[in-house]
């Protein structure tokens, strides 16, 4: 999948409402013992890039520095459901401070009375931070109204061809 896809896909209504609404990224990616991992994580975006940051001895920045490859999901419980599917290589990095983005990811996720107090224990926490800053290198959004997982749409054209 090309870049110019990638970000059409990513231009699309649902996904902008995914990209910028209040849930988590469920992030995958390889363990350090080869089996993998599955965890949420806030997020934001860069340009065409998924940006996360996180504790710089967490287990995941040694997996990724390993290997590098992910899969993330941003979804829905409501109904029809919605779901950006993402993967790409991530670049691990070192960075002093709090990256705005974080600050930013952890703003959707909390009221404006709620904000205040996390921000203080962040300054308090991070003097420094991982980024991870994921290149994408496929996406597709499943909203189930026009677009459907594979399988689904090959079972209607079969129902369709009887």
């Amino acid at each position: 999948m090309d870049s110019q896809q990638i970000t059409e896909i990513l231009a699309k209504p649902y996904s902008q409402q995914l990209l910028n609404g209040p849930t988590p990224a469920r992030l995958a990616y390889d363990g350090l013992d080869g089996d993998p991992r599955v965890i949420p994580i806030g997020f934001w975006i860069e340009g065409d890039k998924l940006v996360m940051a996180t504790v710089p001895k967490s287990a995941k920045v040694a997996a990724l520095r390993r290997n590098p490859k992910v899969a993330l999901t941003i979804d829905t419980s409501a109904f029809p459901p919605k779901a950006l599917l993402l993967r790409g290589t991530t670049e691990v990095e070192l960075v002093q401070g709090i990256p705005e983005g974080y600050l930013t990811a952890g703003r959707k996720v909390m009221t404006e009375d709620q904000y205040p107090g996390w921000l203080e224990g962040v300054k308090a926490l991070y003097s420094e931070m991982v980024v991870l800053t994921v290149t994408l290198t496929w996406a597709k959004l499943l909203d189930f109204e026009t677009t459907l997982p594979k399988s689904v749409e090959d079972l209607i054209a079969a129902q369709h061809e009887r």
